[in-house]
């Protein structure tokens, strides 16, 4: 029997980008609170403008460099690039799933995390990443193929 495959296409998750500017604003925030004047001025500036790019490029899905599909096979992953460019990873041990997020560290030609939000995908695409996630495999039945 050979392993079922799926395709995730992920779609740009404006509550993370909200949130990430948030968390980055705050900080900047704190910054000028601590330090006032110029230089706590150009340190918050500066963070604030980390947050938009990290929300840019994780939650907007802007960059080249955005994580825009995810294939599972089996226990394997293939992740493609909003540049075109794919490869096949491995998910490392150390992962979160949890009912709002998903994150997988990644290992193979390239090293990073890939985090992953109920907004990114549709309710089913988002549970099969989770027992993906959590089992190494995609779901056997299909929730409406199940009896009530």
């Amino acid at each position: 029997m050979s392993p079922r495959r799926l395709r995730l296409e992920l779609k740009p998750s404006p509550l993370l980008a909200t949130a990430i500017v948030a968390l980055h604003a705050s900080a900047a925030a704190c910054v000028l609170v601590a330090l006032p004047g110029v230089h706590g001025s150009l340190i918050g500036a500066a963070l604030l403008a980390l947050g938009a790019l990290a929300a840019w490029s994780r939650a907007l899905l802007r960059s080249s460099s955005s994580v825009r599909a995810l294939e599972l096979e089996g226990p394997a992953l293939t992740v493609t690039l909003a540049s075109g460019a794919a490869w096949r990873a491995e998910v490392g041990p150390r992962r979160y799933v949890g009912r709002w997020v998903v994150t997988l560290a990644l290992r193979g030609p390239v090293r990073r995390t890939v985090l992953v939000t109920r907004d990114m995908l549709g309710a089913e695409s988002f549970r099969s990443l989770r027992v993906w996630a959590l089992w190494g495999r995609l779901p056997a039945v299909a929730v409406k193929q199940l009896p009530a």
